[in-house]
Order: C-alpha cells, then structure tokens, then sequence
C-alpha cells in the first residue's frame, strides 16, 4: 500500500509549524501537505520538503482543491473566536467531498463536559464531525504552557501575578508535545477513527506554584493574588489589557478554578513516550 498523504492546517501557525516539522524529520518517506493563508509565509516548509497550498478558512473556494489527494487531514482549530464552528465546518465538509479518509481535530480538553468558556465552539465543531458521518479521531488538548509566559515575564517586572484561578491546578503542555501526539497519531499503523484523545500535561500547578517557580528563576519577589472573577478581569482591563483578551484570560482562569484545566490520564505521555515539558522549564527558558 501507499503511504498515505497527511495534509495539515494552519501549518504556519504556531502548532502547525511544529506538526510538519516533526513529520518530515520523524517520517521523510511520508508526503505532507501544509495548508496555509499564505503560501510566502510557508518557504521554510517547502524547503523542508512539504507541499504547500492555498487553504483559508475564510475562502472557501480554495478549500475542496486544497485537499484533492489528502488521505488523513489535521485540522487544527482556528484562531477567530466565534467564528471557529463556521470555519470548521466549512472544511468538513469540503474534506467530506473530497473523499478524505480521516480527520484529526484539535478540539479542547473533555469538550462534553468542561466548565472552560471556549468550549462552545469545539463542542460544535465535534457535532459537526459526528453528523458528517466522515471517519475522525479528536485529539482534546488542555491548555498550553506558552498561553502562561507573558503573565509571568510581566509579573516578575511587576512583581506580582494575578489570577482568579484560587488554587485551581492546572496540566499543561507545550506546543511541542501535543504537536509530537499529532504526529504519533496521525502516522499510528492501527486505525483512529472513532477515538478520543484527552490530552494535557504529565505533572499540574496552581498559580502559586507559578508565582514561586517565577520569583526563584528570577531572583526576585513575585507574589501570588487571587481576585474573584469580576475584580481581575476589571483589573486587566485598568492596565490596558482589551476588555475582549481581558475576558477571555479571566475566562479561562476561573475554568482553572473549577478543574476545567486538570487531568491526570497521562495519555499524552504514553502518546509521546515521554513525560511532558515541565511548566518550570517553560518558565527558565522564559527567563533566561
């Protein structure tokens, strides 16, 4: 049989970058398809032996060409929040028309029953997936390390970090392995259609832990304030934070607060064989 022919969206953005890389170095004998908004920005995919084709969200004419050929699909969800189950399902369906044997999907972190706010639309996208009736694998991720970074440079210049997030814990990952799970998955020699992947870090923090991690790497006092949900996100707005991003970060802290940002499967460590990037080593390479 033929190897079959992965095709990747969003293949510029900041996993799916990460995605073709691994596969062409991990699997150079596989054919990879990086779908992007703009073919420029993709030189260094193509250099690495990826096709690169036209493929935007927004433009659906370029969606069922993009992917004549394409045997497994990840889609990875986009960026455009509240537009995000408009946009997938526009990509179903063309991956549908096009004959597309499998599509992974970048979906959140227990979709079905998260108390996490953004969840909406990845629930809405599942539902799409499953009335389509094509073959798909979810593959659930929980938060990422590098969504922390900025909060915790800019707090040990402030010195302090602020959350509503309580004492909320939290299993985070970096791009880099749940990147390493798509690959895992996509290439997988056994069939993944109609699996679920939860996927998060092997160890968990609280934002304390974060303060701690951060005042001990820098050398300087970093306090831990909690404030309810409301305070904090009146808070970022006063400091010049856009009162949409403002929501969304009190959003996702206080869905820490009530677990939404937990889990202790360790399936992505099993996926990648090997234990996850420490939230501490984010921070050191932040610092650094």
């Amino acid at each position: 049989m033929s190897t079959p022919t992965i095709a990747v969206t969003g293949a510029t953005g900041q996993l799916g970058r990460i995605v073709v890389r691994l596969l062409r170095e991990r699997h150079p004998d596989q054919p990879v398809i990086a779908l992007v908004r703009d073919p420029a920005k993709a030189q260094d995919l193509a250099a690495l032996g990826a096709q690169v084709r036209l493929f935007d969200y927004d433009q659906p004419e370029t969606l069922a060409p993009a992917l004549a050929g394409v045997d497994k699909l990840l889609l990875i969800s986009g960026n455009a929040v509240g537009e995000r189950a408009r946009q997938h399902g526009a990509v179903i369906a063309a991956a549908k028309a096009a004959g597309v044997g499998l599509i992974a999907y970048t979906s959140v972190l227990r979709a079905a029953e998260t108390p996490l706010a953004i969840a909406a639309e990845h629930k809405a996208t599942e539902a799409i997936l499953s009335e389509a009736g094509v073959p798909y694998v979810l593959l659930r991720h929980g938060w990422y390390c590098e969504n922390y970074v900025f909060r915790i440079v800019a707090a040990v210049e402030s010195g302090t970090l602020v959350t509503c997030a309580g004492d909320g814990r939290i299993s985070a990952a970096t791009r880099q392995d749940y990147a390493e799970a798509a690959v895992a998955i996509l290439t997988a020699p056994e069939p993944q259609a109609g699996k679920v992947y939860e996927l998060a870090g092997s160890t968990s923090f609280t934002f304390a832990d974060l303060a701690a991690d951060a005042a001990r790497l820098s050398g300087k006092p970093v306090a831990f304030v909690n404030l309810p949900k409301a305070e904090f996100e009146e808070a970022l707005v006063k400091i010049g934070t856009p009162p949409f991003v403002a929501g969304l970060i009190a959003k996702s802290d206080h869905g820490a607060a009530e677990g939404g940002l937990l889990e202790e499967g360790g399936t992505l460590e099993r996926l990648i064989g090997h234990p996850t990037t420490p939230m501490r080593s984010v921070i050191a390479a932040a610092l650094a």
